[in-house]
């Protein structure tokens, strides 16, 4: 000890008193993010259970606690650099320094996050809502700081980032209280429209989820190589909009048949002319 002491300059006692003090600040620095990011997620789930009981917006309620975590975790690594024995006024002039290139790097983060605040102020969906976004479709789980989280029929989750689904186009299916539901089907020709048209009206006359107003319509669409192909338009509520469409083609299906009515096949007259 001697020896590092003349080499050096240093006491033994200096050395083993600042190896202490580091350890033990390493130590709380350890501790801070320990608890800092579990109070950080408390806080997080605290606030969320907050904003649910006041009938926040679902939408605003996973975007202020997602942020809010990410704020309170920042603020943790601060303090536990801070306790090592980093000065913050050089950490924050780095910070600054950098500030240009990681603004750069993240530049697609920020336009997810601006997006993000986008979503929450225009609501072009709010969670629950039906949408189709990006070529994906699904129901809107989650709106958080950078990303949208969607549900498909079949429980697949889709991750989108904010930015370009705010930018993008966006169907929103359930935003409206009410739809249009759109059939099209063939019959044969030499069957008769009018027995077509007045079965069809009976079925939606029948049905008491189909609205009177709009009317709904019923008419021939096209007058194709080997068909008839009838078209028929009628609204319903948003709710109700998969069960009339299934149901509805169910019931043409079955009783058509039983009424005389034909669904045609691919037809091709061919004439033989003779040679002599």
């Amino acid at each position: 000890m001697k020896l590092l002491e003349d080499l050096f300059g240093i006491k033994y006692s200096d050395i083993n008193q600042f190896l202490v003090k580091m350890g033990t600040n390493l130590l709380i620095a350890i501790l801070i993010l320990i608890i800092g990011f579990w109070l950080a997620k408390v806080v997080s789930k605290g606030l969320k259970r907050v904003l649910r009981k006041s009938h926040t917006d679902e939408g605003l309620v996973t975007f202020i606690s997602s942020f809010m975590s990410m704020v309170l975790r920042i603020l943790v690594v601060i303090t536990s650099i801070t306790q090592i024995g980093v000065e913050m006024t050089s950490f924050v002039a780095i910070l600054g320094a950098a500030g240009l290139a990681i603004g750069m790097a993240f530049s697609g983060t920020l336009s997810n996050f601006a997006g993000g605040v986008m979503i929450l102020v225009q609501k072009p969906f709010k969670v629950g809502d039906l949408v189709l976004t990006q070529g994906e479709k699904g129901v809107v789980k989650e709106i958080q700081i950078f990303n949208t989280y969607l549900h498909t029929t079949d429980n697949k989750v889709i991750i989108l980032p904010n930015g370009p689904v705010a930018n993008g186009n966006i169907t929103n299916f359930t935003k409206a209280d009410k739809r249009r539901v759109d059939w099209k089907f063939s019959v044969a020709y030499g069957d008769s429209f009018d027995m077509v048209k007045s079965k069809v009206e009976a079925f939606i006359q029948e049905d008491q989820r189909i609205l009177k107003d709009p009317a709904p319509f019923v008419g021939i669409l096209h007058l194709a190589h080997s068909s008839v192909d009838v078209e028929v338009q009628a609204w319903v509520s948003t709710d109700d909009y998969n069960e009339v469409f299934y149901e509805m083609n169910e019931r043409i299906y079955k009783e058509f048949k039983t009424d005389g009515l034909h669904y045609p096949f691919p037809q091709m007259d061919v004439h033989l002319r003779s040679q002599n």
